[in-house]
């Protein structure tokens, strides 16, 4: 029964993601006549965008027919950098679906944020949607920055921050973010740019792109003081 539900989420996360790439190609085609103000402030470029959904879709499919039915994993990709969070039965599971994220064509960089754990429960799951959206509020109230340049990804109470940001931006979203009531820790998972720079192409991706671990970059816990410092990931 677990493990029906387990797959039931991943299901419903693979036809999420396909929804939300069928809703990008308008996006996309909307944004090239004038009319999409989300694609125009987005720091990637249009074609970066479109190929992190397809990458999405992929993974998620890819993932869903290859592990554990009692796995439980969320795919987040920003400028071919992809994130995995969520739980798996074993090591070998969390390795390989490391190894299916990275043969995905186009992929750059893969972040395995898995832990080997139970699957997490609805309740951790709605707590951690509850989160992204407070996170998203607080990044909104902030004038140095725009919340539109950042992908806000909660598991567990664990906050991951990614995006194409200027380290200076980064850490004024990682501080936000550390004093959101719920937040666990912080992790930053950014891609660093010049102040000023406009559209960023995605990153090149090699025939064996390199496995990024997230621990390398600072995280903060979520207490008012804290201090926040930024590294980028290579």
């Amino acid at each position: 029964m677990h493990g029906a539900v387990a797959r039931t989420a991943l299901t419903i996360g693979f036809a999420a993601a396909l929804s939300a790439s069928l809703q990008g190609c308008f996006v996309a085609l909307a944004g090239a006549a004038g009319g999409s103000a989300l694609v125009a402030t987005d720091r990637r470029t249009v074609g970066s965008q479109t190929e992190d959904r397809e990458i999405q879709v992929k993974a998620l499919s890819d993932l869903t027919k290859n592990l554990p039915d009692t796995s439980h994993i969320n795919v987040a990709v920003f400028n071919q950098r992809v994130l995995l969070t969520g739980e798996v039965p074993d090591e070998g599971s969390k390795q390989k679906a490391e190894a299916l994220t990275r043969a995905i064509a186009n992929v750059g960089s893969v972040v395995n944020e898995l832990a080997v754990l139970p699957a997490s429960s609805f309740s951790s799951r709605a707590n951690d949607s509850y989160l992204e959206g407070r996170v998203k509020g607080e990044l909104v109230a902030y004038k140095d920055i725009s919340a539109n340049n950042f992908k806000v990804v909660s598991e567990r109470g664990i906050v991951y921050l990614m995006g194409l940001v200027t380290p200076d931006e980064g850490s004024i979203a990682a501080d936000a973010t550390s004093k959101v009531t719920g937040v666990q820790k912080v992790v930053k998972v950014y891609q660093y740019i010049q102040p000023g720079q406009k559209a960023v192409p995605a990153v090149a991706a090699t025939s064996a792109p390199t496995p990024v671990n997230a621990d390398e970059e600072p995280t903060v816990g979520a207490v008012p003081d804290a201090s926040v410092s930024s590294r980028p990931i290579n």
